[in-house]
């Protein structure tokens, strides 16, 4: 990893009342990273960030931004600035008048004020639109006044605070594009806070999942999606099967164990002797057929087809096996006959590879 712009070394939050919001928390975020704290409701992710941006004061640690310790530096002398989910758009003001606010108050000069706004409107794609007022304009168009007013002051770090979550479904990832684009453009630090998993793995370079005011794990988005941590990192990020079993012998890097519904299974792990884990496959690495496979190798087990539901180009099917496992199919509709090829009550086969399978101790 490039420098760190942004450091935090062993940062706390508690509130009143014995809270603890952020618990000794540390990330190293690069120059022009875009980068996601991810993370159920009340896990600490937008303490985490208000404290970065100084609305709030940590009960303990240290947050370097560029290099200097922050510790006594107020919100409006920070390198850095915040944009809201609520966009906090001026009403009353045009479009350029709210991009350029934030030059006009802290005095610069005209001119300059001038052209910097421009820049901005012109990154954003809303130059046509700089006479209009805010309640003339879509979310979507909101949304981006926001970010241009943000921009205009060149902060080392954009802090983003849910930005997307007020828009609609297809208007957000309209915008996940955007957002990535001007991150690309401007090549400065992106920070983003949200709860949505397909947002932070479609737009950021790396992702911190956060549970109960701590870093579960920080890792790429391809690597938390096929190597979670943690059986909280894999339920987390997208759909996963998890299927208790109880370990029977440990090996080096492999283990025997008796997994619920599949019986005996020889498989990969690291770092587990013994006790219960979790075998974790994602729903599209499982194949489901009508009859048994013949291939040698796999993971294969008998069951009855419970529901299946219907998404267009997928369909999600689940499987009730007879010693009460269920498990997730994602079955590409790659045919114009549409649908899976299965319907409820239907005795099926579902297999998987070894190899698809990971085994987690926690």
């Amino acid at each position: 990893m490039s420098e760190a712009i942004v450091s935090i070394k062993n940062v706390s939050k508690r509130f009143p009342g014995g809270v603890v919001a952020v618990d000794n928390v540390s990330i190293d975020i690069a120059q022009n990273e875009f980068f996601a704290l991810l993370g159920p409701s009340g896990c600490g992710k937008t303490t985490l960030l208000r404290m970065i941006s100084g609305l709030e004061t940590p009960t303990g640690g240290q947050i370097m931004i560029g290099g200097e310790d922050m510790a006594l530096t107020p919100p409006n002398k920070r390198p850095t600035n915040m944009v809201f989910q609520s966009y906090a758009v001026f009403p009353h003001m045009t479009v350029e008048d709210n991009v350029s606010y934030g030059l006009r108050v802290t005095g610069v000069p005209s001119d300059e004020t001038k052209r910097r706004t421009a820049e901005a409107l012109e990154m954003v794609k809303l130059s046509h639109l700089a006479a209009r007022k805010p309640d003339q304009m879509s979310g979507g168009q909101r949304q981006r006044v926001a970010l241009a007013r943000a921009l205009v002051k060149r902060p080392k770090v954009l802090l983003l605070d849910e930005p997307l979550s007020a828009l609609d479904a297809k208007l957000r990832d309209g915008m996940r594009m955007e957002l990535t684009r001007l991150q690309e453009t401007v090549g400065i630090t992106f920070i983003i806070v949200t709860h949505d998993q397909d947002e932070a793995l479609s737009m950021a370079s790396r992702i911190a999942v956060m549970d109960k005011g701590a870093v579960q794990q920080i890792a790429t988005p391809s690597e938390l999606y096929e190597h979670p941590a943690s059986r909280f990192v894999a339920d987390f990020i997208g759909k996963v099967n998890l299927i208790d079993a109880k370990v029977l012998r440990s090996v080096g890097k492999h283990i025997s164990c008796e997994a619920k519904g599949l019986g005996k299974l020889d498989l990969e792990s690291t770092g587990t002797t013994g006790g219960t884990v979790s075998i974790a496959v994602r729903p599209e690495k499982l194949k489901i057929g009508k009859a048994e496979p013949k291939a040698a190798n796999l993971i294969k087990v008998e069951g009855k087809v419970r529901d299946v539901a219907y998404y267009g180009d997928t369909s999600h099917v689940v499987v009730s096996t007879k010693d009460g496992l269920d498990l997730s199919i994602n079955v590409q509709n790659d045919s114009r006959e549409g649908g899976a090829g299965v319907e409820r009550g239907q005795k099926v086969w579902v297999h998987w590879s070894p190899a698809d399978s990971l085994v987690l101790a926690e």
